[in-house]
Parts: structure tokens; C-alpha cells; sequence
């Protein structure tokens, strides 16, 4: 998963010249900032799931349903909408970092996505699946699936020009939701092709093993599209105060855009904005964006949203920063465990407290606070083990740990 890392330790070479060497630094710096964004992203997906364990008695809709969400679960389900979008961003950068590395030959790409994207794929249907029921009753699709799906896709078509991918990955990005209202019938034989592609429903309904998509796969596919077509500004041939005034323009862009098109209802998202009765009401209904497939406008805020914060990224290095890398960078690793964490220690709860929210263990209406405190002690009792097993990563010469 974490290919810049891979290709941090291939710069790692001596280099006879300073200005190499310079060059070297910068470098890293550039993918620094990219295993930063990762891991930021991915701990704030970490407060989003102790929701799901805590709160799932007061769950969300997609979109939310404004007025009825308080704000403090708004915000906090708003700012996990950052997550899938830029990491897929990042998937598609990484895999052309990893393609194209500074100082050797290019690489084999499509063996690599391969490999990692159904490697995901099968993660998705069994380790991810069990740390979430504990049983395989249903089997959801969920980001996972999205994420392996579109290394897929990006391995039979890196081949094209980069061009042509762009143009592939804007017309999917601003092109399916057009259609992303059209209902196809359940007895429909393009069902199961709709579903998996533009439509969040059930492949399987019925049987000892039902599927549900939650993530529909195509939307994600032209992310990771445009992340691989992106991802020559992060080449060493490019200074990084130009990157950095490209990241801020093109965030910027997808921000102003993102005012148009949803300040009037022009275009890209089914649910309109209307006035409500106070401007706090009225910002979270701007703001309610759908993510399940992630509406244009949706990844208008997110993916420009993830642009401005690596031109933030780039010059940074502090200690934020470097809790933010260590995660990043071994995220496949740091995805599952923290998954188990949170199953296991629900069920504890669950076994000691009891269902004291209907049929399940969670927190009160007014409490949602806990939540966060949860989220930020896990966080911390993450942190090493992840540092650890990191480093580990890094020096070890095991293949099968560099999926990890």
C-alpha cells in the first residue's frame, strides 16, 4: 500500500554532489508529505468507525438528515467524508511515484496494482468483513473493496497516455452524476453491473451468504485516475514551490467550482441546499453532501479539501506532522488493527455493560463527546505499534510484509 514509503528508501542512496543530495532531500520531503496527508486522513477515519461502535444506535443517513443531526455528529461524520476520496487520491499518486522512481528505470506498475488492488478485494470479503460482525452473515463491499477495485482498473489502463487518463478521470468524476438518479429495476439482467458500478444496494438479498455494496466502485476509479495524472508535480524535477503554488491553485479551483455548482443547485449533487431557519442549520445543509456514490460536489470539497492540505504539508515537518507519517506510512497495517481493536473492546463492553442503548452497548444522545475521547485514546495506543511495526517494514526483506 504505502509505495512512497518503498520509494523513500529507494532515494537513499549516496550521491557524489551536493546539489544531488539536495535534490535527495527535497525529495523525501515531497513524499513525506504525502505518507503525512495518508495517515492524518486515515486517523481521522479511525473517529468515524468509533462512531459505528458507539453511536451506530443513532446512526447517520447519506446524506444526513439536516435538521435532526446534532451538530457535534454532523461535524464529526463531516470531517470522515476527507477520507476515502483523498486516500484514493493518494493511491493513484503513489502508484505513479512508485512507476517512475528518481533514480532508475521505471517499474512494473500493473503487477504491482494488480496484485495489491485484489489483495484488498479479498482483505475486503474476510478479515475486514469478520472485524466488523465477527460472523460473514453479509458480506459488505465497502472501501476496501473501492479501493482494491480501482487498483484494478488503474492497472490495465496505466498503459494509456496520461492525457487520455485525465480525460478518463474527469469525465467519470464530473460525468456520472448525471446519472446518478436512474433506478435499475432488481430484475433487471444490467442490475448487478448498475450496482457495482453507480448504485449502493444489494447484490445478494437472499441465501446463507447476502453481499451488500456499500462503496459503488466507478466514482472511485476516476479518483484514482486523476490521483496517477497528478502525481508528476511530486517528481524531483519539479520545485516545490511551484508544486506547492500548483496544490494551492488546483485546491483553490476545486473550491470555487464547488461554489458555483452548489450555491446555485447548478449541478452535481441530487440533494439541493435550501435556506433554514439559522445560518448554523443552513451551513450543515450546504455542506450535506452524498457520498455513497461520492457526488461531484462531494469530491469537489474533499479532494480540494486534500490539495490544500499537501500544499500545507510541504514544507512542515513538526511533530504533528511526524505522528501523521508514522501512520501513513504503514496504513494497511494500522487499517486492520485498529478495526480488531474496536471490535474487541466493544464486545468487552458489551459483556460487562450490557445492550444499554436497545440491542447494543453505546453512548447517550448528550455524550456524543465520549466518542472523541475514545477516538483519541485508541489513536495513542496505536501509535506505536504502528511506529514499530513501520520500522520493521523498512528494513525487513520479507515480501509478503511490504503489502502491509
Amino acid at each position: 500500500m504505502s509505495s512512497s514509503s518503498s520509494l523513500s528508501g529507494a532515494v537513499a542512496a549516496p550521491w557524489p554532489t551536493a546539489s544531488v543530495q539536495g535534490a535527495i532531500a527535497a525529495h523525501k520531503k515531497r513524499i513525506t508529505s504525502i505518507d503525512a496527508l495518508r495517515g492524518f486522513v486515515m486517523i481521522v477515519m479511525m473517529l468515524d468507525h468509533v462512531r459505528e461502535h458507539l453511536y451506530l444506535h443513532l446512526n447517520v443517513t447519506d446524506p444526513m438528515t439536516v435538521p435532526g443531526t446534532p451538530s457535534d455528529l454532523f461535524f464529526s461524520r463531516l470531517a470522515a467524508h476527507f477520507c476515502a476520496p483523498v486516500f484514493v487520491f493518494l493511491t493513484g499518486l503513489s502508484a505513479w511515484l512508485y512507476a517512475n522512481p528518481p533514480n532508475g528505470a521505471p517499474r512494473n506498475v500493473r503487477e504491482f496494482l494488480l496484485k495489491r488492488g485484489l489483495l484488498l478485494i479479498g482483505l475486503e470479503l474476510t478479515v475486514v468483513n469478520f472485524a466488523w460482525q465477527g460472523k460473514y452473515e453479509v458480506l459488505y463491499l465497502q472501501v476496501m473493496w473501492a479501493i482494491g477495485f480501482s487498483m484494478v482498473a488503474l492497472a490495465f489502463l496505466s498503459a494509456l497516455p496520461r492525457w487520455l487518463l485525465a480525460t478518463l478521470g474527469f469525465v467519470i468524476v464530473c460525468g456520472h452524476n448525471a446519472v446518478a438518479g436512474y433506478v435499475v429495476p432488481a430484475d433487471s439482467p444490467w442490475y448487478p453491473l448498475w450496482t457495482l458500478m453507480l448504485h449502493r444496494g444489494w447484490l445478494v438479498a437472499e441465501g446463507v451468504v447476502k453481499v451488500k455494496l456499500s462503496y459503488p466502485a466507478l466514482p472511485w476509479v476516476g479518483v484514482i485516475l486523476l490521483g496517477y495524472a497528478f502525481a508528476p508535480l511530486f517528481s524531483s524535477a519539479v520545485d516545490a514551490l511551484q508544486r506547492r503554488r500548483t496544490l494551492l491553485i488546483a485546491g483553490l479551483a476545486c473550491w470555487a467550482l464547488l461554489l458555483v455548482l452548489r450555491g446555485f443547485n447548478i449541478y452535481g449533487e441530487n440533494a439541493p441546499w435550501t435556506q433554514q431557519a439559522t445560518m448554523l442549520e443552513t451551513v450543515k445543509v450546504w455542506l450535506n453532501l452524498t457520498k455513497y456514490p461520492p457526488s461531484l460536489d462531494f469530491l469537489l470539497m474533499t479532494l480540494g479539501g486534500g490539495l490544500l492540505m499537501l500544499a500545507a504539508l510541504e514544507f512542515a515537518d513538526n511533530g504533528f506532522t511526524k505522528v501523521c507519517t508514522t501512520f501513513g506510512g504503514a496504513p494497511m497495517f494500522y487499517y486492520i488493527v485498529h478495526l480488531y481493536a474496536l471490535m474487541i473492546s466493544y464486545r468487552i463492553a458489551f459483556a460487562v455493560v450490557g445492550p444499554n442503548q436497545g440491542t447494543r452497548f453505546g453512548v447517550d444522545a448528550d455524550s456524543f463527546w465520549i466518542v472523541w475521547v475514545v477516538w483519541l485514546v485508541v489513536t495513542a495506543l496505536l501509535y506505536y505499534p504502528v511506529k514499530a511495526y513501520g520500522e520493521f517494514k523498512r528494513r525487513t526483506s520479507i515480501g509478503w510484509v511490504k503489502y502491509f
